[in-house]
């Protein structure tokens, strides 16, 4: 699949964003003592939302017509699309409610604030899991239609957005809470594992083939005559391809940008070093998004010459 910039940017602002919220709610319901600063929740509650709205923002860029973006939320019942809208505009209100609450009345929040902010964690959940089923339900696609995927990308978004999370405590406070560090160096190692084990799993000789697609399993089938004579848009958007030794140099660029550098840079605890590695997780995961899409393979490329998917 063809890699488009802007559905890069949606997939990893809003995924960083919505992990950011989660974590912070779930910190300050929890009583974690630098979670219980107004200054440090108005903070990264303004700029959780800030990189959902960029990302969801920058996700009508690939549209043909921006304009239609609003029937997105006609199919609720049958798309994952359409319920990812939905619950991304719901998320907003409860969210601007909870931190009005903090604005006006401090960290010790309660009654309906504290209801809304626990609301909108759940949203930020539901939400992340739709984009990635809009993804994982797509039976075309081996290398996205598994149960890994909604893993990947719900402990991708909780992995960036703890590390903003701490980045914003220890630049405000001062120093990076314990509990904070060792809850982002978990969220990095869980993240790096369920990379790991999707990397292996679509790199697996498994999948789609001509034979497969046509029922002809008994027999050697080849293509006579390809579906277009000339390059068209299934060519360029489905018919993707990337050389093998490109992808694994950017597997390892990926691995180490988001997972090994951020992972030793949190164990300093340098606030300044906290920004850098938040910057590189979210380089990194940039890559890994691409390689995302780049490494999948349409059922249709096989009506274009290709015989295995």
């Amino acid at each position: 699949m063809h890699p488009a910039f802007s559905v890069l940017v949606f997939t990893v602002m809003s995924g960083a964003g919505y992990g950011l919220l989660t974590l912070l709610v779930l910190g300050h319901l929890s009583g974690l003592a630098q979670l219980q600063n107004s200054a440090v929740l108005l903070s990264g509650g303004i700029l959780s939302l800030v990189l959902i709205t960029v990302g969801l923002l920058s996700s009508t860029l690939h549209l043909a017509n921006p304009k239609n973006a609003w029937r997105s939320f006609s199919r609720f019942k049958t798309s994952w699309l359409s319920r990812e809208a939905v619950f991304a505009v719901l998320f907003y209100p409860f969210v601007l409610i909870y931190l009005a609450g903090i604005w006006f009345g401090g960290s010790d929040v309660t009654g309906i604030p504290l209801l809304a902010g626990i609301i909108g964690a759940v949203l930020a959940m539901v939400t992340l899991f739709c984009t990635s089923m809009i993804y994982a339900s797509l039976k075309t696609i081996r290398q996205w239609n598994s149960s890994l995927t909604p893993i990947n990308y719900i402990a991708l978004g909780l992995m960036s957005g703890s590390l903003l999370l701490a980045t914003v405590q220890a630049i405000i406070s001062g120093d990076l809470s314990g509990t904070l560090q060792v809850l982002s160096l978990s969220l990095l190692v869980l993240g790096a594992v369920g990379k790991l084990v999707y990397l292996f799993w679509i790199g697996k000789p498994a999948g789609s083939t001509i034979n497969t697609a046509t029922g002809f399993t008994q027999a050697s089938v080849r293509l006579l005559d390809q579906g277009h004579t000339s390059n068209s848009f299934l060519n360029n958007e489905f018919g993707y391809t990337v050389e093998a030794n490109k992808l694994v140099r950017l597997r390892l660029l990926m691995l180490v940008l988001a997972f090994v550098v951020p992972f030793l840079l949190l164990l300093t605890g340098s606030s300044t070093l906290l920004v850098v590695a938040a910057l590189l997780t979210v380089a990194g995961l940039l890559v890994e998004r691409w390689l995302f899409f780049a490494e999948a393979r349409h059922v249709v490329r096989l009506f274009h010459g290709d015989q295995t998917v």
